[in-house]
């Protein structure tokens, strides 16, 4: 695992074969940095799976309300829910959608922006400028590379827990 520089700006995400560690950028989105730390502090992200994996683009999770893969999971539904607080106002910068970075998943509103995230597969800079980059994966790539691919994927593979390295 990486050397952890700031633990509350840093998020471990506990995968299937191990553990993702996550840079947040508070001084380029804060907002967005904040509800990542407060839905993983309140274990809203445990047990929520990647329910749209694109080969060569992206993995993105973080449904809190129809993805968590327990009691009454419906994979058809992941993606369509956030959580119960406000969405985010865009927090748009000049960083680029590079391999390894967290962006904020969104409707076409570019105010939508709740709690789904995705992490870069590779860089993706048509991206720029349209959606709100807060993190960065500092280890544990390849973990990232290995989740099940589709669109929903078959199986999903799921967050174990998400936390703030703070807390751990």
């Amino acid at each position: 695992m990486a050397e952890i520089k700031d633990p509350e700006n840093t998020i471990i995400i506990e995968l299937k074969d191990g553990p993702v560690v996550i840079e947040l950028l508070p001084d380029v989105a804060p907002q967005h940095c904040e509800r990542m730390k407060e839905l993983a502090r309140a274990g809203e992200y445990d047990n929520v799976c990647f329910h749209r994996v694109i080969d060569g683009f992206m993995a993105q999770t973080g449904d809190v309300q129809h993805g968590d893969m327990e009691d009454g999971f419906n994979i058809r539904m992941a993606g369509t829910g956030g959580s119960s607080l406000p969405n985010l106002p865009a927090e748009f910068s000049k960083l680029p959608h590079d391999r390894g970075t967290l962006g904020a998943a969104r409707s076409a509103n570019p105010n939508s922006a709740n709690s789904q995230f995705f992490i870069n597969f590779k860089d993706n800079h048509f991206l720029n400028g349209q959606y709100t980059v807060y993190g960065r994966v500092i280890s544990g790539m390849e973990h990232i590379d290995a989740i099940t691919r589709g669109e929903p994927p078959a199986n999903p593979d799921r967050m174990i827990s998400v936390k703030v390295a703070a807390d751990v």
